[in-house]
């Protein structure tokens, strides 16, 4: 078998197959393969696209290219969720303690933020002493005898796929839904997950920008997850404005306590509702989703979610305290108040250039070796369908630097856009994809 034949076979429109899949990703991990010959597969598959066999073929190859963990050893059906990226998602934080307090162990294995879109890795360790990094024996261990987990995924897991995404990203080949779906899924399967809830993001802070595309990139990774044995079901979400009020790692993590402990906002809670609702219905907990939300809305109101992250944050050496006095998380030394410089309806909060301007003042990353201040980011004072008034507190921007404070408030303040008319408002939960299609709107939107 030769790579160029296979190159030159998909080149044409050709239709690879396993054995041919496995041949490109087994020599491109151990670097038998150069970077000119991938890059050319890569492009040609870009242009031809991937039938729904190859696009499963290459997630399995991704798959076993490194350690997959094995949860054979905990009892029951392990349901893991994943999100395609956005501004304020805190999901996982709120989530995994809910979910995790209705008996259903949640071994989560997250990343860290890359550009606009913060990581639920960097959000946990702005909690004093809280680690993600941990040895395989301890994470299972955890999950076995508290139900619970959160670590960092370590370089072992996937790296065909590392290697893969890194070249897609200098050679313009990222934006392709079946490399896409294959990237996110492999790391899923290698974690060890049983059955897989994703939470497929759409709108202006959204690695995709438009609802169509969204469905295309859920109904794919559904039929991967299937096709692999795993049962998959995809929430397609509204991005277009942050998901709650803050945006930056600590200000994150008090949110999420807040709605654990039966507050926070109403976009968080419903989502984190809905999500959990799915993954108690995937492991086999509760008979319907209805049953799932009712469920999930209990162990809020009783406090066993909020006792669950407790134990979670004392398990991985965080500091406690931090929970019941969120005062002892780290805190930005001024805070800036965006006042509105018109009067009428809030129509955009364009999450992408809020994102941006919590990035500027130091809640992200620009590049992987970039330093984050936990401390500081933004917090939006009103939400979209809002009326305001002109000097009414649009969002407090919490900061260190003055420099970088003037740059990401002007930035900031672009992300609004204030009108005379009230436009509609878009539903938080745009569709859900199972192995059946798409579920009617109405079914949707809760």
């Amino acid at each position: 078998m030769r790579m160029y034949d296979i190159i030159l076979k998909k080149r044409n429109g050709g239709i690879l197959s396993k054995e041919e899949i496995n041949y490109f990703i087994k020599g491109y991990t151990d670097k038998t393969i150069p970077d000119y010959q991938a890059a050319a597969l890569l492009m040609a598959i870009y242009f031809q696209k991937m039938n729904e066999n190859e696009t499963v073929y290459l997630t399995e190859a991704m798959t076993n290219s490194g350690d997959i963990i094995n949860l054979a050893d905990i009892d029951g059906i392990k349901v893991d969720k994943h999100s395609t990226g956005g501004v304020g998602d805190k999901t996982t934080i709120v989530l995994a303690p809910m979910v995790a307090a209705c008996g259903v162990p949640v071994a989560k294995m997250s990343g860290r933020g890359l550009g606009h879109t913060g990581g639920t890795l960097d959000k946990l360790e702005s909690i004093p002493g809280f680690s993600t990094e941990m040895t395989r024996e301890k994470f299972i261990n955890n999950v076995k005898n508290f139900k619970i987990a959160i670590a960092g995924q370590t370089a072992d897991l996937a790296p065909a796929d590392k290697a893969i995404y890194a070249l897609r990203d200098v050679t313009a080949t990222v934006d392709n839904i079946s490399l896409i779906a294959s990237s996110i899924m492999c790391k899923k399967f290698a974690s060890g997950a049983d059955s897989i809830v994703l939470d497929v993001k759409t709108g202006s802070g959204a690695f995709m920008k438009n609802i169509e595309d969204a469905f295309e990139l859920a109904y794919e990774m559904v039929k991967i997850g299937n096709g692999m044995g795993r049962d998959t079901v995809a929430l397609i979400t509204n991005m277009d404005e942050p998901l709650g009020y803050a945006v930056g790692n600590s200000l994150e993590v008090r949110e999420a306590i807040e709605t654990l402990k039966g507050g926070g906002p109403g976009d968080l809670k419903e989502l984190c509702v809905t999500l959990g609702s799915h993954m108690l219905l995937l492991a086999g907990d509760v008979g319907t989703a209805e049953e799932g939300r009712q469920k999930i809305k209990s162990v809020i109101s009783t406090g066993k979610a909020l006792e669950m992250f407790k134990i979670l944050v004392g398990e991985q050496g965080g500091d406690v305290d931090c929970i019941e006095n969120t005062d002892l998380l780290p805190q930005a030394k001024g805070i800036y108040e965006l006042k509105s410089d018109k009067t009428g309806h809030i129509n955009k909060i364009e999450a992408e250039t809020v994102g941006s301007a919590s990035l500027i003042l130091g809640a992200g990353r620009e590049t992987e070796d970039s330093i984050i201040d936990h401390s500081v980011g933004i917090i939006l004072n009103k939400k979209i369908g809002e009326y305001v008034q002109t000097n009414d507190t649009l969002a407090y921007v919490h900061y260190n630097d003055y420099k970088r404070r003037e740059i990401a408030v002007k930035r900031l303040k672009s992300a609004y856009l204030i009108e005379k008319t009230a436009k509609p408002k878009q539903p938080l939960i745009l569709g859900i994809v199972d192995q059946k299609g798409l579920l009617k709107k109405s079914d949707c939107v809760i």
